[in-house]
């Protein structure tokens, strides 16, 4: 019977020979840039013949829904049943990019082809996601090429607008629940922790943006003949701010804050060090609540940034009271913070305040969602990285930022296990985005390892039986 060291060996050969390198050009080479809606016919192409061409290789049956009912979002699912008594793994992955910023690139790069420098491999989608979801389907094929099956059921969707907010994402996957249904969730996108220490995160912070502007009069009025008798909206505006934010990041008002935060969190990330990278910042002594780590701040509460602010024109100041001022705040929130009443709390906080001027507009909001550090598939899956690097994996509640997590867990009612094959500066969104060989060549060792160990697991909770009749 082969063993899951013949895999990790042929995961060595695959990135030693060259192949993933040619195999990630390719897929860079397309510009599926969703932000750009001229694009979308790249986009969908890749979904057609880059990802249907790969899958239906390996025996799955693929279903593509382009535009679906007009989303301006594209999907694929693909399934490969093998036996109704097997897991079943739901596995995600999105084909769009960021615009490429086409000549902002160091030494004239263009981001279309992956160009390597040493580890770093550079190139629009190396990072996100497209090294990372190639990692997982290639450990798929080389399971494949192993046993002659997986051992498992599989299904994979993709979509085509992560970038833009996973348009109708969480409406897909309600419609095909039965499709979709699975015992597991494992994907890969985001950042490790570092870029040396292989990393499980189980959910993603929620967030909502929010605009407070202070509209109070056209153009602005003379600072000395009026000052001390017009209401000043730049200095209104900060005020405003200082209620629901203090100027040390501490958030004041108690509706803007999760319930608690759980033991099982505080433990998971108890040995968690957050920044020391060679590209991290500093961190900020007495900022946010220093009641908490640092990685509890990150990861396990809420923070509200000014993300924008302005009024009247800083680089050409006259004596003048402005007239109007506005800014754009974003709450980053975890599991047990009330979404539905934000909008509540944060007028009830300014106008309790004395700042009924404010004016209020909410904008995208997004739930946060995470599986329990305790669920048994966690520990299995540390336990399988474990083996398969010879280092322990970093286990976070969630990330700092934002993915459809909570289609998976919520709406599908999966447990998620993210497994990132990038680290935090990979630069992506940005110009000279790069995956690091190193990373993705773990990264597929610690997917075969995953996918070997899911094949031989016969103790983990099963939640469904599969369907010879989906898709």
């Amino acid at each position: 019977m082969p063993n899951r060291e013949d895999l990790l060996v042929a995961a060595d050969k695959y990135v030693d020979s060259g192949e993933l390198f040619e195999d990630l050009s390719e897929l860079v080479a397309c510009p599926t840039v969703s932000t750009d809606p001229s694009q979308r016919v790249a986009t969908n192409s890749y979904l057609d013949k880059n990802l249907r061409s790969r899958l239906e290789g390996m025996g799955f049956t693929v279903r593509l829904d382009l535009d679906w009912r007009g989303s301006g979002n594209s999907f694929l699912r693909a399934v490969r049943t093998e036996h109704r008594d097997y897991t079943t793994v739901l596995c995600y992955g999105h084909a769009d990019v960021v615009d490429g910023q086409a000549g902002q690139w160091e030494q004239g790069r263009d981001p279309f082809v992956l160009d390597a420098q040493g580890e770093r491999w550079y190139g629009r989608g190396a990072a996100d996601n497209k090294g990372q979801h190639l990692v997982n389907l290639k450990a798929f094929e080389m399971l494949l090429a192993q046993r002659g099956e997986l051992g498992f059921n599989a299904v994979f969707l993709f979509e085509a607008g992560e970038e833009i907010g996973s348009p109708q994402l969480d409406e897909y996957a309600a419609a095909h629940r039965e499709e979709l249904a699975a015992d597991l969730f494992i994907a890969s996108d985001g950042p490790r922790l570092s870029a040396q220490e292989p990393t499980i995160f189980l959910g993603a912070r929620g967030g909502a943006t929010f605009e407070l502007s202070i509209p109070l009069r056209a153009g602005g009025y003379h600072s000395g003949n009026w000052g001390g008798l017009l209401r000043n909206p730049a200095t209104t505006l900060a005020g405003a701010i200082g209620a629901l934010v203090d100027g040390h990041g501490r958030i004041q008002v108690p509706g803007l804050l999760p319930d608690e935060l759980p033991d099982s969190v505080r433990q998971a990330l108890q040995s968690v060090q957050v920044g020391g990278g060679a590209q991290d910042p500093q961190l900020a002594d007495g900022w946010g609540d220093t009641s908490l780590s640092a990685a509890e701040r990150l990861y396990a509460w809420n923070t509200l940034e000014v993300i924008a602010l302005q009024s009247a024109d800083v680089a050409r100041p006259v004596n003048a009271i402005p007239g109007e001022a506005r800014a754009v705040l974003q709450l980053r929130f975890v599991v047990g913070t009330d979404l539905a009443g934000l909008e509540a709390a944060i007028r009830r906080a300014l106008d309790e305040a004395g700042y009924p001027m404010v004016q209020l507009a909410m904008g995208q909001c997004f739930p946060a969602s995470r599986t329990n550090p305790d669920n048994p598939w966690v520990r299995w899956a540390s336990e399988s990285i474990q083996r398969s690097t010879g280092v322990p994996a970093v286990v976070l509640p969630n990330i700092g930022g934002s993915l459809p997590n909570a289609v998976f867990e919520s709406t599908l009612g999966l447990p998620t296990l993210w497994v990132p094959h990038s680290y935090p500066g990979c630069q992506q969104h940005g110009p000279n985005e790069h995956a690091l060989e190193p990373v993705l060549r773990q990264g597929l060792k610690m997917m075969c390892g995953l996918f070997h160990d899911l094949a031989t697991n016969t103790t983990l909770p099963r939640t469904v039986a599969a369907s010879s009749e989906k898709i």
